[in-house]
């Protein structure tokens, strides 16, 4: 199969002893998708709840890349859109732009609390009186 950029080729990492056998690389790619299927599963439920739900997601895509040469190509164009995106944020123009709607949006918060804060005071809306 074909090279990528770090040298190492796609397809199945399995032990040459497995791959040899059919029976035993079936088995052992039944294994791993298993298993990054466990892992993906708690990754995704980990996302509402707390924990690192992203990193344990990409966690059982590794897993599964260690066998699958779909799962290889999804990390791979996973880490390139990541890296592109870190190149980008660090770029001056566009951490300026971010610090300046970041203040901007902090500002019109702070507005509107004041706003209400002067219009109806520390009242809670659920101690609000019947009128």
């Amino acid at each position: 199969m074909g090279e990528d950029g770090a040298g190492r080729g796609l397809g199945s990492r399995a032990p040459e002893f497995v791959k040899a056998r059919r029976a035993l690389h079936l088995s052992w790619q039944v294994g791993v998708f298993v298993v990054g299927l466990a892992v993906v599963a708690a990754g995704i439920v980990m996302l509402p709840l707390p924990g690192p739900g992203w990193v344990v997601i990409f966690g059982g895509m590794a897993i599964w890349a260690t066998e699958f040469v779909w799962a290889q190509l999804v990390l791979r164009w996973t880490k390139r859109k990541v890296t592109e995106a870190a190149q980008r944020a660090l770029d001056p123009k566009v951490r300026r732009r971010n610090i300046v709607l970041t203040v901007l949006g902090l500002v019109i918060i702070g507005a509107v609390a004041g706003v209400y804060l002067w219009k109806f005071g520390l009242v809670m809306p659920w101690k609000i009186k019947d009128q």
